[in-house]
């Protein structure tokens, strides 16, 4: 008599990416730093001057910020959780255990990245309805142009994530996230835009995912359209990084 099977490869992967969601979401730690961080900040700067956002004429600081913050949220699931999350699960042992599975190394890493989505998804709720609330008005056919983006920089985001997870130990794993996050929070473009960073640093901006994230999206929330040029960086991030999470990558 034949044993169980295994169930179908789409079931597998559907039910590591429900387990994923449902971890980050039950840790108070990724809590605060994918949602209660990125709303304070939104709150914050959308309603204080105390921090130069280079406006144009006309424009409120919510319009700028709330783009960006969406932006942070994305950081912090995709790549600080992330990265902190895959390291210390490989410093366990979870991961090496995993993937003998019949998940496998490729459901593994769907999954994963499925569940970061599903994450995002709460997060643009969430932060997007206290957006809102403050007086956030992005226009709708801004929609899709910023779907897209959102996609393309968690793929980047996430195998930046797992480049870092995979080849350092899980403690430096979880300093180097942080201040990566902390950086990027401050000149990397996100919720204050280029235009208000000093020149040589703001071209630099451009050039990094959290940069063209955050710029990709305000002009979307904007105007409605699609930033091409933050979409290539953004593209040209996620296939170096993926190839190099594929080549120096180590599961245990």
């Amino acid at each position: 008599m034949d044993g169980p099977s295994a169930a179908p490869l789409l079931a597998r992967v559907a039910a590591q990416a429900r387990w994923e969601a449902g971890t980050m979401l039950r840790n108070g730690e990724q809590v605060l730093l994918t949602l209660v961080l990125p709303a304070l900040v939104l709150v914050g700067l959308a309603r204080t001057e105390v921090v130069d956002l280079g406006l144009a004429a006309g424009e409120r600081p919510v319009d700028v910020v709330a783009p960006g913050v969406l932006a942070l949220a994305v950081l912090s699931t995709a790549f600080t959780g992330q990265a902190i999350a895959t390291g210390f699960d490989r410093r366990s042992g979870v991961l090496r255990l995993l993937a003998t599975t019949p998940l496998g190394r490729g459901g593994l890493l769907a999954g994963r990245v499925l569940g970061v989505l599903a994450v995002e998804v709460v997060q643009v709720v969430l932060l997007g309805a206290v957006a809102v609330a403050v007086g956030w008005r992005p226009d709708p056919l801004g929609l899709l142009p910023g779907a897209l983006l959102v996609l393309v920089a968690t793929a980047a985001l996430t195998a930046l994530a797992l480049l870092l997870a995979g080849v350092l130990r899980a403690e430096a794993v979880l300093a180097v996230a942080n201040l990566v996050w902390a950086a990027l929070l401050v000149g990397g473009g996100l919720v204050v835009p280029a235009a208000a960073l000093p020149g040589p640093w703001a071209a630099l901006v451009h050039a990094l995912p959290s940069g063209a994230l955050g710029e990709g999206l305000r002009r979307a929330s904007a105007d409605g359209a699609l930033d091409v040029r933050a979409l290539l960086v953004l593209l040209a991030w996620a296939v170096v990084a993926a190839l190099a999470a594929r080549r120096w990558f180590r599961w245990d």
